[in-house]
């Protein structure tokens, strides 16, 4: 099992807009690299990638929640 970690302070973000579905959901493949959601600084947006393949385990951090350096954000299987 494997954490994606927040790269840097900000609003955390499960999709990449609103009418969107999230960017992963539960069970899907997940390769390094993949954009598993968005954190916003400053009105700028920045991809939060997984750093290992892996199974989607789930989102641990909530959309729209702020969100520290860090913190997990979602977890892989």
């Amino acid at each position: 099992m494997a954490d994606i970690q927040s790269p840097l302070p900000g609003t955390f973000y499960q999709k990449p807009s609103p009418e969107d579905a999230p960017f992963k959901s539960e069970g899907d493949a997940v390769a390094k690299g993949d954009t598993i959601g968005l954190v916003e600084v400053m009105k700028s947006f920045i991809d939060v990638e997984a750093e290992a393949d892996g199974t989607f385990a789930g989102y641990v951090a909530e959309n729209e929640a702020a969100v520290s350096a860090g913190d997990v954000l979602a977890t892989l299987k």
